[in-house]
């Protein structure tokens, strides 16, 4: 574990020590600036739409789709939690 720590952070401190103090081009920026919601995206996908090795449909789809209609319409994040919950306890429900 403590490797694995280790090289992230000399992945970071790598770098730092190789751009320095100069700017990054505009468009690395921009693509820098989307890496997160990116990551964000795939982790929820992944997590909504697998079992193990497996894909599946199940609730969670449900709920995802749900919450993101939720905040689609712009709720307050406890709303978007809430429906989302919601959809997927009902659907279990039912199935």
């Amino acid at each position: 574990m403590f490797a694995l720590a280790a090289g992230a952070y000399l992945c970071k401190v790598t770098g730092l020590v190789v751009i320095g103090s100069r700017r990054l081009p505009a468009v690395v920026s921009r693509c820098l600036a989307l890496v997160p919601a990116a990551l964000l995206t795939a982790l929820v996908v992944n997590d909504t739409f697998s079992t193990g090795a497996d894909l599946v449909l199940d609730a969670r789809a449900a709920g995802v789709a749900a919450a993101a209609v939720a905040a689609w319409r712009r709720a307050p994040l406890i709303v978007v939690l809430v429906v989302g919950a919601g959809i997927t306890v009902l659907v279990r429900r039912v199935a």
